[in-house]
């Protein structure tokens, strides 16, 4: 079972309209592990480890929009190490 693990920046509208919760459950549903957190230019940092298949699938709803509510303009992705979080959470 190979896993891997990115980090992606989302711009946009995407602080103050549950971005982190939606994409909480997304990626726990996805069977993910990582983190959503709030960054202090209005950007959210998305860390998600698990299988390859369900990153980019993660990735590619982050890149489609995200939640309602939500309007990404822009997500960069770069690979991280592998590390062992315990679930998918949000930080603060």
């Amino acid at each position: 079972m190979t896993q891997v693990c990115i980090a992606a920046y989302v711009y946009g509208v995407v602080q103050g309209v549950g971005f982190r919760y939606n994409t909480q459950h997304k990626a726990t549903a996805l069977g993910l592990i990582g983190y959503a957190r709030n960054l202090d230019d209005g950007s959210v940092e998305v860390v998600a480890c698990g299988e390859p298949q369900s990153v980019e699938h993660l990735v590619e709803w982050l890149k489609s929009g995200g939640p309602r509510g939500a309007r990404v303009e822009r997500v960069l992705v770069e690979p991280q190490g592998v590390t062992d979080y315990k679930g998918f959470s949000i930080r603060y």
